[in-house]
């Protein structure tokens, strides 16, 4: 599916196209509250304090003298300035780098070497970190000083094919790789507003996510913003009641989270459908949403959710929304804008015909698409074919345009919306003394839910030791990658020539 998109400008800064506007025409108008699920303050912004906020930190950034587009790794949790310091790290002309708290201090550290930091923002959870190269750590007394400073005048004159920031997922192999975005992205989403989101400009937009997670910065505050909506983000919250008392209270119209959310609120937090009667409908993404729970969400809510894939290259471009509605065993369709088709397997750029199952591909010219991987050419020499950008997905789409998902062409794993590498996995469970060797793929544990789990043959003289894996695993791995299941096993299946058959670890358990 394509249509023509509209014009993307030579000279664009994404920060500016997220606050500029707004704080002229709707500058006392909502634009972020941060609420507190334990029943802690709640803060709320309008467009023109956030403006003011984020240009002070800007301007503080910019005497600290960084050289243009230096990379600057934002090591913050769920508060209200890694938000503005994401934005203002971009409004000064620099590349923001935000990463997971779930991330152990040693990877924490190779994002920041890898990306060549020239600094760091630490937020009260990292307070204590060290470690940090020749990056400038900027901790909580440094930052206060960053606020106090001049306001930048104006935001950095970018391109909008400068780089605007950086995020790291897993790949094939075991080291994260950085995902380049440029500030065109911002415009390139619009398909996104139109589309799956349906944001009008009168919405309040609740995302469940981490404040620090790419998937909340986009769909839960830059995408409001373009759209002048207001962004609503929570934290502190472990009683899935919460949320509709949250939708209730700040009469919220979108709600955005993962599938797991939404199973939560069902089995523990919905007590009273009412506190929905102002949200027009959910979202999701990350992960299949399971059609049972969609099922029982509108029986029990009269709501919609709208499913979208996508990855960190590209965020979301095959979606349901109000106008396509939700099939079963499909995310919906390729969004309006975007050129999405399947590509055979082993090569090629003609796509193939309705009911084909080839490798998910987009036309390499979507305003959306990443610049990008950062000084990774192998990557990219595998990513690109022609025109298009290739994902490891297999797809096939129906006669009626819905995209079916067949699984990964490669052995990426899915964990909680993050693509988790099984190299990088496997090296980790591999360091503790009792394992010979290791496999790791996903595990289905139920039908609507799958597990990283790890296949260990023990070392001669050795017995189990989960705990002991489990403590290794929880030194080197981020929680989100460390696996869930262990199973213990007499060998693992190779192929002639020794290389390691994921895909059939699971045939070896009772064998």
């Amino acid at each position: 599916m394509s249509t023509e998109t509209q014009a993307l400008p030579n000279r664009f800064n994404l920060a500016r196209g997220c606050l500029a506007e707004n704080a002229r025409l709707r500058g006392a108008r909502t634009a972020l509250t941060v609420a507190d699920g334990a029943g802690g303050e709640t803060l709320s912004m309008s467009f023109t304090e956030a403006e003011a906020a984020v240009l002070a930190l800007a301007g503080g950034f910019d005497a600290l003298g960084l050289a243009p587009g230096s990379r600057v790794v934002i090591r913050m949790g769920n508060e209200v300035d890694t938000i503005l310091v994401f934005f203002a790290v971009i409004a000064a002309g620099h590349v923001a780098v935000p990463t997971s708290m779930m991330l152990t201090p040693d990877e924490a550290r190779f994002v920041v070497a890898n990306s060549e930091a020239a600094a760091v923002v630490l937020g009260s959870e990292a307070a204590d970190e060290t470690g940090y190269g020749d990056a400038l750590v900027i901790d909580a007394a440094r930052l206060a000083g960053l606020k106090r400073s001049a306001p930048l005048a104006d935001y950095a004159d970018t391109a909008g094919e400068d780089p605007a920031y950086l995020v790291y997922t897993s790949g094939t192999t075991g080291k994260p790789k950085g995902v380049v975005h440029a500030h065109r992205v911002a415009l390139g989403r619009r398909p996104m507003h139109s589309h799956w989101l349906d944001l009008r400009e009168t919405d309040v937009v609740l995302h469940a996510g981490a404040f620090n997670w790419t998937y909340t910065i986009g769909v839960g505050v830059l995408d409001p913003w373009v759209c002048g909506a207001a962004a609503t983000l929570a934290r502190n919250v472990s009683d899935p009641s919460v949320w509709p008392e949250l939708i209730r209270r700040h009469r919220v119209t979108i709600f955005a989270a993962v599938p797991g959310v939404y199973r939560q609120i069902l089995k523990r937090g919905m007590s009273d459908a009412g506190a929905l009667a102002t949200l027009r409908h959910g979202v999701t993404a990350g992960e299949a949403f399971p059609a049972a729970l969609l099922d029982e969400w509108r029986e029990r809510t009269g709501r919609e959710i709208y499913e979208a894939f996508g990855m960190s290259e590209i965020s979301t471009f095959i979606s349901s929304c109000p106008s396509v509605p939700t099939k079963s065993g499909s995310p919906g369709k390729p969004q309006p804008g975007r050129t999405v088709v399947a590509l055979p397997a082993e090569g090629g750029e003609t796509p193939l015909r309705q009911g084909e199952t080839g490798l998910l591909a987009v036309r390499r010219s979507d305003p959306g698409l990443m610049l990008g991987y950062w000084k990774r050419p192998d990557e990219e020499a595998t990513a690109f074919r022609g025109d298009w950008f290739v994902a490891g997905d297999l797809v096939s789409f129906d006669e009626d345009g819905y995209m079916r998902h067949h699984g990964r062409d490669d052995d990426v794993m899915n964990a909680l919306g993050y693509r988790v590498s099984p190299t990088e996995v496997e090296e980790a469970v591999a360091a503790h003394p009792s394992v010979a060797e290791v496999g790791v793929t996903e595990w289905r544990a139920r039908a609507d839910l799958t597990l990283i789990a790890a296949f260990v043959v023990l070392r001669e003289g050795f017995g189990p030791d989960e705990t002991g894996i489990a403590e290794t695993c929880a030194a080197r791995l981020a929680s989100y990658k460390r696996p869930k299941v262990l199973h213990f096993v007499e060998k693992l299946p190779r192929s002639a020539n020794g290389k390691l058959l994921r895909r059939k670890l699971a045939e070896t358990v009772g064998a």
